[in-house]
């Protein structure tokens, strides 16, 4: 018994001198990247500060000094700026995309959203419409297998971007549905069958209606057809942006007519790619300022986006006036033919190129392979030289000969007005442009397929001082995303989504020129896409991890 006893105590004593358990210890924290030693930029225009990002599936977790805890990746970003992904407001890279979903242009740049819709989108389409795209090659696809809008951005997800993508409706594309390239005002049946067109457009998630008011049948729309559009649009808290029917002369009456809309639609607005085309005109874009900023002081919701050059692109259809254009492409080529048109065509001709000499505007993509390579990179003056022809006759036979409208770039912007308008804090930017790679896309374009958004760090905030890095930062990311209503975007904050740049501002650079165009930008070393690597030390994973990004008038399940 006394044995037992002696046994038992001695068991307890033993058991009582024994370690406890740390029962309270913490778990170290796992995440998927943490990105350490950063100066972050979080999107909001606040000066950048040292920090820590983790990371974990498709969102930020957590930002903060000294993380505690592991990355499955980590990425020392010491001396490095860490950004929200940048937003490019004005893309033409859906058929870039369909072609190669990886988007090397604008990701080597830091771009993670590309916007479409300026006038024409992708969707709806008519069984005319879808014919009249096979004939002009519609990426790499030998079928169009959508009809919406929303089945158009989503078969681009499906197929693999790099990039998150978004669209406005276009206004032309919905007008061409309904009323076709006939010159006349809309009717009011065709005004609700539009309107039923944009409203189907919203609920699969567009951010709003884009027009496109220069070339034909975009202009043949008259005010109170968009403001009916834009109703729309506003019942579901969409954005109005547009390429307004005119950027030189009479650029303050075209500028009036978009806050009409604004107004009378009760939405916000937004001018495409911001300009006072062509020297005697340069003078307004003061004027046209002035109105906006009286305009948002007055609480209506106005702004504008550009890009970072002297020099837009579009085809000869810049100078063709567009009554002769009516009815569709080949109803212009034959009405060009015709020998009773040529002498009001050659006298409209005559006039536009007062304003934009020839010797300013540069020959860049034609359909015909011989016309390119005998005339690609003359300017209109040259090449009207080498066939011996005036610039007005040169322009008529050329697109006749090329059966297209011919690319061409215009040299017709001040610097002292590109620096005025990137220091307006209601800017936001855009390439008006694909995204490609030197690889396939050969010959001339404009450099703003490469540089856009480099240019804005690097060359106007980092090297001139326009603006602070802080600043562009935010008006490449905070700013269009707030404008575009969009969740859980365009900020580095716990709970966003994870598309997240990390550059250098010391070296970030565009390397791109108007004779050299094909030349990626540098200085961006990783770029995140809904948490995913895309970029990293300067080269495409191959990942692609982009998704289509509804508006706000979104009603399915996301």
């Amino acid at each position: 018994m006394k044995r037992t006893t002696l046994l038992l105590l001695s068991a307890l004593f033993f058991w009582s001198c024994a370690p406890v358990p740390n029962t309270t210890a913490k778990t170290v924290s796992v995440y998927d990247v943490i990105i350490r030693n950063g100066t972050v930029y979080d999107g909001s225009g606040s000066e950048g500060f040292i920090s820590d990002i983790a990371i974990s599936g498709d969102r930020i977790n957590k930002i903060g000094s000294n993380l505690p805890g592991k990355g499955i990746k980590e990425i020392n970003a010491t001396g490095m700026a860490v950004t929200p992904g940048f937003i490019n407001m004005l893309s033409w890279a859906f058929n870039s995309l369909l072609r190669d979903g990886l988007s090397q242009s604008d990701i080597r740049q830091g771009v993670t959203l590309e916007v479409f819709g300026e006038g024409n989108s992708p969707g709806p389409l008519s069984d005319a419409m879808k014919s009249e795209m096979l004939d002009w090659n519609s990426g790499d696809d030998s079928d169009i297998p959508w009809v919406t809008l929303g089945e158009a951005l989503t078969h681009l997800e499906n197929k693999g971007v790099s990039t998150n993508v978004a669209s406005f409706v276009g206004a032309t594309t919905v007008r061409i549905h309904v009323v076709g390239y006939e010159n006349r005002k809309a009717t009011q049946e065709e005004i609700s069958e539009m309107q039923a067109l944009v409203r189907e457009a919203m609920e699969e998630g567009a951010v709003g209606l884009g027009s496109s008011l220069i070339y034909a049948p975009a202009d043949y729309a008259d005010t109170d057809e968009l403001i009916a559009l834009s109703k729309v649009v506003g019942e579901y808290g969409g954005r109005y942006i547009s390429h307004m029917r005119s950027e030189d002369k009479d650029l303050l009456k075209a500028y009036a007519e978009l806050e009409r809309i604004a107004r009378e639609a009760g939405v916000g607005a937004e001018i495409y790619h911001l300009k006072a085309s062509r020297e005697p005109y340069w003078k307004l874009l003061d004027d046209l300022i002035d109105l906006v900023d009286k305009a948002r002081e007055e609480g209506l919701d106005i702004s504008a986006d550009m890009y970072t050059y002297n020099a837009s692109s579009t085809g000869l259809t810049g100078v063709i006036p567009t009554w002769v254009q009516e009815g569709g492409h080949e109803a212009w080529m034959a009405r060009m033919r015709d020998p009773d048109v040529r002498p009001r065509l050659i006298k409209d001709l005559e006039a536009e190129l007062t304003v934009q000499p020839p010797e300013g505007i540069l020959l860049v993509g034609f359909r015909n392979e011989k016309m390119g390579q005998k005339y690609v990179g003359m300017t209109l003056a040259e090449a009207a030289e080498e066939r011996g022809q005036a610039p007005v006759d040169a322009i008529i036979d050329m697109v006749l000969e090329d059966d297209s409208r011919i690319q061409c770039v215009y040299f017709s912007m001040s610097e002292e007005n590109i620096r005025k308008k990137i220091a307006l804090p209601w800017v936001a930017f855009c390439s008006d442009a694909g995204s490609v790679d030197p690889s396939w896309s050969t010959g001339m374009k404009h450099p703003r397929a490469y540089g856009s958004f480099s240019r804005v760090l690097g060359k106007y905030a980092r090297d001139e001082g326009v603006i602070t890095l802080a600043e562009g930062v935010r008006r490449l990311t905070s700013f269009p995303a707030d404008n575009l209503k969009l969740k859980n975007r365009g900020r580095l904050k716990a709970g966003y989504y994870a598309d997240v740049v990390v550059f250098d501002p010391e070296t970030i650079q565009d390397h791109a020129t108007f004779r050299e165009p094909n030349q990626y930008s540098t200085g961006v070393a990783h770029v995140f896409v809904n948490g995913d690597h895309v970029l990293k030390e300067g080269e495409h994973t191959g990942a692609t991890p982009g998704r289509f990004l509804k508006g706000p008038g979104y009603k399915g399940n996301d």
